[in-house]
């Protein structure tokens, strides 16, 4: 009876510890898989978009002498995300027109802008943003017929919206700006182009 009841407690205390030991365990584990999972989650959030596509940009001189004109060509922009909605964007664009002013003569203009863009609620995979850019912009001597290339204002105000395809790309159907410069035209010195820019392209996320 004596060795029977020495035994009992022992083994309860065995039992105990093992139970202890299991439910630590058990708690070790859960820790280190919300640990990985909240490291994951960090690791997985985006903080860069790549976008590169084609670009058309609408040209309207302020001269009556210089008609509207067309010029196709790319533009591609890199946005870092301080936030889910605001990121920070430099966008660089380029684009030409063989035969400007039907003249034979090519006509080319590059812009470089940046600013910020405010990213709205999404619906679906559907991804609206709104932004404003300013900066720069080089043309040649025959964008707007003068004799020697120059350097100009240029902003870029407007949106457009993504179409999420997965995780790192999304489809950019649409980009629509209004592209102001101050180009100088033929013989009436800088003016003010109220240019157009509609841009379509694919967006990789990183």
């Amino acid at each position: 009876m004596r060795n029977r009841a020495i035994v009992t407690p022992v083994s309860e205390k065995l039992n105990l510890i093992g139970d202890f030991m299991k439910w630590k365990l058990l708690v070790s584990l859960l820790a280190c898989a919300a640990f990985f999972a909240t490291n994951a989650k960090a690791q997985d959030e985006e903080k860069l978009d790549l976008f590169a596509g084609y670009s058309y940009m609408r040209a309207n001189p302020s001269s009556n002498s210089i008609g509207s004109f067309g010029l196709n060509g790319g533009n591609a922009s890199l946005a870092y995300h301080f936030t889910p909605w605001l990121s920070a964007v430099a966008d660089f664009g380029g684009y030409t027109n063989s035969n400007v002013f039907h003249s034979g003569s090519s006509g080319t203009a590059s812009t470089y802008l940046f600013g910020p863009r405010v990213s709205l609620h999404h619906i679906w995979r559907v991804h609206p943003f709104v932004e404003a850019f300013f900066g720069a912009a080089h043309g040649n001597s025959n964008l707007f017929d003068t004799s020697q290339s120059h350097n100009a204002f240029a902003a870029a105000v407007g949106g457009g919206f993504d179409f999420r395809l997965s995780h790192r790309f999304s489809l950019r159907p649409l980009e629509v700006d209004y592209l102001p410069t101050r180009f100088p035209e033929a013989t009436f010195g800088r003016q003010t182009q109220d240019n157009l820019r509609v841009s379509t392209g694919i967006v990789f996320h990183f």
